[in-house]
């Protein structure tokens, strides 16, 4: 048996992978959600503090009670953080994970 007969190096086969239109697709398709997903929080994010700097006034005035704009506001960032994160777990399990292990699979199992 020659050395010719040998199966490719571990870095082939992921530069290959890498290589591969359906990946560039995975990859591209994870992008597309989780680039817009990250900006949304991050500018949710930054406009509570910035209203916790700037609007002082609106964030302690009162919602109903004794409970304030700003208690409500900061609640909703868990809320957020929360529905975002099983958005994302959903999305996965029905258009990435999938596809991800399609890939693996195509490629010779588990890399």
């Amino acid at each position: 048996m020659s050395n010719d007969a040998q199966p490719p190096v571990a870095d082939d086969r992921y530069t290959e992978l890498q290589n591969s239109a359906e990946f560039v697709e995975l990859r591209r398709r994870f992008r597309r959600f989780v680039f817009p997903m990250t900006a949304f929080f991050l500018i949710w994010y930054f406009l509570y503090v910035l209203l916790s700097v700037y609007a002082k006034e609106f964030m302690g005035s009162k919602f109903v009670g004794n409970i304030t704009w700003g208690l409500v506001l900061g609640l909703l960032q868990f809320v957020t953080t929360f529905a975002i994160t099983m958005y994302y777990a959903r999305w996965a399990d029905r258009e990435f994970d999938t596809r991800a292990e399609a890939l693996a699979q195509k490629m010779g199992g588990a890399l």
